[in-house]
């Protein structure tokens, strides 16, 4: 790949449609949300991208290039263009059994999502963005998971996945707000704003909070 591939904030299927000439039938693209938040789940989106596919929607762009305004305008694209999935991992779950195993739970829940909805995981080749298979350790049975540096900028498949991933557990969040004002969860998402913290020493720790992630009191009052 060029270097101005990789160091482009606009993602393309070329990546995509080497799998497909290598013989793939179809490319599912995987990325994660939340990892490094201190409240709420973590999320990961799977896409499903069809062999022939050729356009994707104008603007995709991971997740994070990207404003919350642009990010809601965008994922109902997503939403028509193929198929995608989100799973999540609960606070309690992260905090029980760690990151990485949540991570990849996640992952199998969103995958399970796809085939469900009849997407032929078994014979797709999946994408996960990073140097590290976190996936592979929990599936059930084999899949042809492939790590990719970069590929949430790099894929569109990936940048799909990333869309749906942070704009579902977006909302999680800005619900989960309604019901504890006192953590500005509405603005930061649960990862550790200043606000986030001045609300934990305030009114304590939620269901919703990763406790063993939690360090305390002096963040809170710098």
């Amino acid at each position: 790949m060029s270097s101005e591939h990789v160091l482009s904030k606009d993602p393309t299927l070329d990546v995509e449609a080497a799998y497909f000439a290598a013989g793939a039938e179809l490319v599912i693209g995987v990325d994660e949300v939340g990892r490094g938040a201190i409240a709420g789940p973590v999320a990961v989106g799977a896409y499903a991208v069809l062999a022939g596919t050729q356009e994707f929607p104008v603007g995709l762009r991971d997740s994070k290039l990207l404003s919350e305004k642009r990010r809601d305008a965008l994922y109902p694209l997503v939403r028509e263009w193929g198929t995608g999935a989100v799973g999540f991992a609960s606070a309690e779950e992260i905090d029980a059994h760690g990151i990485t195993a949540m991570l990849a739970a996640a992952a199998r829940r969103a995958l399970l999502s796809l085939h469900h909805a009849g997407v032929p995981v078994e014979r797709a080749v999946i994408i996960l963005d990073g140097s590290h298979d976190w996936l592979s350790p929990v599936l059930k049975h084999p899949l042809d998971v492939r790590t990719r540096v970069g590929a949430d900028r790099a894929c569109a498949s990936v940048a799909a996945a990333s869309v749906l991933a942070k704009v579902e557990r977006d909302l999680l969040m800005r619900d989960a707000h309604e019901e504890h004002p006192d953590y500005a969860w509405a603005s930061n998402k649960g990862y550790g704003a200043k606000a986030h913290y001045e609300g934990i020493a305030s009114a304590g720790l939620t269901e919703l909070h990763r406790t063993s992630w939690i360090k305390l009191p002096v963040t809170a009052q710098d």
